[in-house]
C-alpha cells in the first residue's frame, strides 16, 4: 500500500550534496572541516538543531511570501544547472543574502562549539525554522544543546510512504469543474508541492503540451529545476514547474543505493509519480496497462502546477532531516499546497506528539499561508493508530469508491468462484493442470516450484493449451515470487491461461487486481481455493498400480476482469486506514483534536507510474498503476484544496480545511451510513457504521466544498496558545518558535475547529465556536444529537447572518453518566439558502455529577 526540484547554476564550493554524492558514492571519502566519513565515530548520528533566532518566514510572514520573494537556499541539495524557463526574474536578492548569512552563522557556531572536532553539517534550514542538520556524536550534541543560541536538539528519525474514475465518483465533471469553467481551468495558477519519491517528468500526465489552452507561468513561484543525468535539461515545463531532491541524511548512513534511488528528482519508486498525478495530473490521459485500455485519467485539479521535492527513496524510505529540508525549500519556493503522503515510523517522543521537527516546520508553513495535507497512515484499524497529529495539518484517511474489478472461474461442475485480476477471460472451457503435476524429469526438488517461477521446471507438452494452476503463497506478498514471472512462465509454456490458488497461510492480506496479458484469475480466498482443488483432484484419473496421472479431467472457463463493476455501496473506510483518537503523547493520552479530518478515495486508484518505478513489480514498465493506501487518499484532497484556493484565493489554510470538513458527506451513494472495515481478515464481513475516529467529518464532497456557506477560521496565534496550554510545553514552544508562552492559553477543545473533541468531560463544559459567512445573507436553524452519556445544548438555536459577519455558537456539554468509552454526536446547521454545516462531536471519558456527589 501506499501510506510513502529546478536548481541554481552550479557553484561547487557551495553545493554540499554534489560533493557528498560524488566523493562518498564514487570516491568513498568526504572531508569537511577535517571530517572524513570513513573515519567517523561509530556512534555519530544525525541531529536536527534549531536556534532561538527566528527564521525568515517569521520575520516577513505571509506578506513576504505572497509578493513572490522566494529564493533557493544557498546550501543546494543536489547537483546540476538551471533548465530552460526555470530561472525566475523576481527572486529577492535580500532573501538570498539572508539564506547565505544564516548558513554562515550556522557554520560559525559549529566551529566555535566543536572546535577541532569532527562533524558534518548536512543542511542549513532558514525559511521555516532556523537551524541545521548535523552528523555528530551524542556528546557533541550535548555540547550544542548547552549553548545559549540553541533552543532544541532532536534526533533524526525515519519516515515511510503511507485515477480514472474518482473524478466521476466525486462528481467533478458536472459539479466542481463545471461550476468553475470546466476541467480546462480547474486549479490553474495553483502550485502543489509534493514531498515524496520524485517524479517521472516524461509522463504525459505532466506535459504542458496542451494546444487548446497553454499553461501559464505561476508568477508567485520561484522554484528551480535540478538538472542531472537522470533528470536532463528540459524535464521541467509550465506544468512541472519545480523539482529537487534531498538525501544528505540518508547518504551519511551509507544506505543510498544509486542504482535504485537516483541522485536526482527522478522517481525510482513510482509512489511520487502516482500521488502527483492523482492531485494534478493532466485530464484525458489514456490508461493502457498490459495492453488493455482502462479509460482516461485525470487529476482532481488537472490544470494545477506540480513542484516536486524528493525526500523518500525506494530502498530505505526517508529521514526527517531530509523531509524538513524539502518542506523548508517548498515553502520558500512559494508552493500553495504541500502534500505529504508520508508518515513517521514511530510516534514522536516527548511532551506531546505535536513537538517534532516535521510538524513544527509545517506550522511555520501554515503561518506562511500554505495548506498542508498529510496521509493518516496505513496502520488501522486499531484505535490511536493515526500517524498525523497536529491541528494545523489536514489529515486524510482512505475509503473505497464504487468501481471494482472482479472476475470469476466457472468449474466443470458448474460451481462459480469469484476472483480478482485485471485479466482477459477465456473463450471456452479448458483443462486445468496443476503446476506440481506438470514437472519435467529435471525439475529441482523445490517446495516452491508450484509458484510457477521457472518455465524450465515444467513439461510443456502437459501445459500447452491448458490452464496452468499455480500456488499463491506469502512469498508473493514478500515479492520473492511474482505474478509477472508466473505469467512469463505460462507464456513460455504456451498455456491457455493461469489460475492462482491461495495458500491458507496468506491471512489478512488484501489481494489487489493485477494486470495480466494472458487470461487469468487470482482466487483471494483460501476456502474457495480448496473448493477448486477438491474438484480438480476428484477429476484426476490415475493408474491403479503406479498412481501416476493418466488424465486431467477438470475443466474451467475464466470470465474476463477487464470491465469495471460499479454496483458496490461506497464509500467504506478501508481496514488499513489509521484511526483516532489522536494520541497526544507517547503514553497514548488522548488529544482534544479530531483525527483524521476526513476520508477520501484511497483504494484501487489508477494513476500515473514512473518508467523506473520499482515499488510494485507487477506494474514495472507500465505507464499507470493501481495502488491503495492513505497515500492515494491525501492527494485527492490536495487537488480539491487547489480548486478551493483557486476560487477563494484569500481564504486562510484553516478556512480551506473548514470548507472541506463541514461539507463532507455522511452517507454512501445509496443513502445508508458510511461503513468502516474493522479487521484485516475478511474486512468486508466485519463492518459497522463509521465514527468520527474512523472518518473524521465524513467523506470529502468536492462540489459542496466550493460553496461551504459558513467557515471556521483558526490562526497561527491560536495554534501557539494551544501548544502553550499543554502541561510542561513552554520550553518546547520556546525552543521551536523562539516565542514565549504568555498568559493566553487554550485547550484543543477550544481551538476554533470544525469539530469538537473532549477527551475528558468532567461534569460539564461550555465550548464556543465562531463562524464566518462567506456566502450571501442566510438564516440558519441548528439541530444536534448528543454523545452517549452526555447531553448538549446549542445556543442560539436559530440565527440570521449577513455576508462577512460572524456568529458565535455556545455548546453546553453535561455528563449524564460515567463512561470511559468514546461516544459521538453531531451538530447540524441548516441554512434557508441550502447550505448545510456538519460539526462532529466526540467525547471519550465522561464523569457525571452524581458520581462526584456520592
Amino acid at each position: 500500500m501506499g501510506a510513502y526540484r529546478m536548481w541554481v547554476e552550479l557553484k561547487m564550493e557551495k553545493d554540499f550534496t554534489f560533493k557528498l554524492l560524488f566523493l562518498v558514492l564514487f570516491l568513498g571519502v568526504f572531508v569537511a572541516g577535517g571530517f572524513c566519513l570513513e573515519d567517523a565515530d561509530s556512534d555519530a548520528v544525525v541531529y536536527i538543531v534549531t536556534l532561538k533566532q527566528a527564521p525568515v518566514s517569521h520575520l516577513y510572514g505571509q506578506e513576504f511570501r505572497v509578493k513572490g520573494h522566494h529564493h533557493q537556499n544557498s546550501k543546494n541539495h543536489g547537483s546540476g544547472n538551471v533548465s530552460r524557463l526555470d530561472k525566475p526574474s523576481h527572486i529577492s536578492h535580500k532573501h538570498a543574502h539572508n539564506a547565505s548569512s544564516t548558513s554562515r552563522m550556522h557554520n560559525s557556531l559549529l566551529r566555535k562549539v566543536l572546535r577541532g572536532e569532527k562533524y558534518l553539517k548536512l543542511y542549513s534550514y532558514h525559511y521555516l525554522i532556523n537551524g541545521f542538520a548535523v552528523l555528530v556524536t551524542p556528546q557533541q550534541a550535548f555540547k550544542l544543546a548547552n549553548r545559549r543560541e540553541v533552543s532544541n536538539v532532536a534526533l533524526d528519525f525515519s519516515v515511510r510512504s503511507a485515477t480514472t474514475h474518482t473524478p466521476q465518483f466525486l462528481g467533478l465533471p458536472l459539479g466542481a469543474w463545471a461550476q468553475e469553467g470546466g476541467y480546462e481551468t480547474a486549479g490553474e495558477g495553483i502550485v502543489i508541492g509534493f514531498i515524496d519519491t520524485g517524479i517521472d517528468p516524461t509522463h504525459p500526465s505532466f506535459s504542458d503540451n496542451t494546444p487548446e489552452r497553454h499553461y501559464p507561468v505561476p508568477q508567485h513561484f520561484s522554484g528551480i529545476c535540478e538538472v542531472t543525468r537522470d533528470f536532463p535539461s528540459g524535464s521541467c515545463n509550465r506544468k512541472l514547474v519545480g523539482a529537487r531532491h534531498f538525501a544528505a541524511s540518508a547518504i551519511t548512513r551509507g544506505i543510498f543505493n544509486t542504482s535504485q534511488d537516483y541522485a536526482s528528482p527522478f522517481d525510482g519508486d513510482g509512489h511520487g509519480t502516482h500521488t502527483a498525478s492523482v492531485a494534478a495530473g493532466n485530464h484525458g490521459i489514456s490508461v493502457v496497462v498490459a495492453g488493455h485500455h482502462f479509460g482516461d485519467a485525470s487529476g482532481m485539479a488537472p490544470r494545477a502546477h506540480v513542484a516536486v521535492y524528493k525526500a523518500l527513496y525506494k530502498s530505505f524510505g526517508g529521514f526527517a532531516a531530509d523531509v524538513v529540508a524539502a518542506i523548508d525549500q517548498a515553502a520558500q519556493d512559494g508552493v500553495d499546497i504541500i502534500n505529504l503522503s508520508i508518515t513517521p515510523n514511530r510516534r514522536p517522543p516527548g511532551v506531546a506528539t505535536f513537538f517534532n521537527p516535521i510538524d513544527m516546520a509545517l506550522l511555520s508553513a501554515v503561518k506562511a499561508g500554505i495548506f498542508v495535507v498529510q496521509a493518516a497512515g496505513n496502520t488501522g484499524p486499531s484505535p490511536k493508530s493515526v500517524s498525523s497529529f497536529s491541528p494545523w495539518i489536514f489529515t486524510v484517511g482512505a475509503s473505497t469508491h464504487d468501481r471494482v474489478y472482479s472476475n470469476s472461474i466457472v468449474l466443470g461442475n458448474n460451481i462459480t468462484i469469484p476472483g480478482v485480476g485485471l485479466a482477459p477471460g477465456t473463450d471456452s472451457m479448458y483443462t486445468l493442470v496443476m503446476a506440481s503435476h506438470a514437472l519435467n524429469d529435471t525439475a529441482a526438488n523445490d517446495m516452491y516450484v508450484g509458484e510457477c517461477q521457472d518455465a524450465s521446471s515444467f513439461n510443456q507438452t502437459l501445459v500447452q493449451g491448458n490452464l496452468l494452476v499455480c500456488s499463491y503463497s506469502v512469498r508473493f506478498v514478500l515479492e520473492l515470487s511474482t505474478i509477472k514471472q508466473a505469467l512469463e512462465t505460462a507464456k513460455n509454456l504456451s498455456a491457455a491461461g493461469v489460475v492462482f490458488c491461495m495458500d491458507p497461510f496468506v491471512i489478512g492480506f488484501q489481494i489487489n487486481p493485477t494486470p495480466m496479458r494472458l487470461p487469468g484469475i487470482i482466487i483471494p480466498s483460501a476456502n474457495d481455493s480448496k473448493i477448486l482443488l477438491q474438484y480438480y483432484n476428484s477429476s484426476l484419473d490415475r493408474d491403479e498400480v503406479t498412481k501416476k496421472i493418466t488424465r486431467f479431467g477438470a475443466v474451467a472457463s475464466i470470465s474476463g476482469g477487464l470491465k469495471a463493476n460499479f454496483s458496490l455501496s461506497a464509500p467504506n473506510v478501508m481496514f488499513y486506514s489509521a484511526r483516532g483518537p489522536d494520541p497526544e503523547d507517547s503514553f497514548l493520552d488522548d488529544a482534544d483534536i479530531l483525527k483524521p479530518n476526513l476520508v477520501a478515495p484511497g483504494n484501487l486508484i489508477w494513476a500515473a507510474w514512473s518508467s523506473g518505478g520499482k515499488d510494485s513489480v507487477e506494474f514495472e514498465g507500465e505507464d499507470f498503476a493501481m495502488m491503495s493506501g492513505t497515500s492515494m487518499a491525501a492527494p485527492h484532497v490536495a487537488g480539491l484544496a487547489a480548486l478551493i484556493k483557486q476560487k477563494f484565493p484569500n481564504l486562510s489554510t484553516a478556512a480551506i480545511g473548514s470548507a472541506l470538513s463541514t461539507t463532507a458527506s455522511l452517507s454512501d451513494k445509496y443513502g445508508g451510513p458510511i461503513l468502516a472495515q474493522r479487521s484485516y481478515a475478511n474486512p468486508d464481513s466485519n463492518q459497522s457504521p463509521a465514527t468520527p475516529f474512523d472518518m473524521g467529518s465524513g467523506f470529502v464532497n468536492a462540489t459542496a466544498a466550493l460553496d461551504p456557506g459558513l467557515i471556521f477560521d483558526t490562526g497561527y496565534s491560536d495554534y501557539m496558545s494551544f501548544l502553550c496550554g499543554i502541561n510542561g510545553s513552554a520550553p518546547m514552544v520556546q525552543n521551536y518558535t523562539d516565542e514565549s508562552c504568555g498568559a493566553s492559553t487554550m485547550s484543543g477543545t477550544d481551538l476554533n475547529l470544525p469539530s469538537i473533541t473532549i477527551s475528558k468531560l468532567n461534569q460539564s463544559r461550555t465550548v464556543q465556536r465562531t463562524l464566518i459567512n462567506i456566502a450571501a445573507n442566510e438564516t440558519y436553524v441548528v439541530g444536534w444529537s448528543a454523545p452517549y452519556g452526555a447531553s448538549i445544548k446549542v445556543t442560539p438555536a436559530r440565527f440570521f447572518i449577513a455576508c462577512g459577519q460572524q456568529q458565535v455558537l455556545n455548546v453546553d456539554f453535561n455528563a449524564t453518566m460515567n463512561n470511559s468509552s468514546p461516544s459521538f454526536g453531531r451538530i447540524g446547521l441548516f441554512g434557508n439558502q441550502g447550505h448545510v454545516i456538519n460539526i462532529p462531536l466526540s467525547v471519550i471519558v465522561k464523569i457525571s455529577y452524581n458520581t462526584t456527589n456520592s
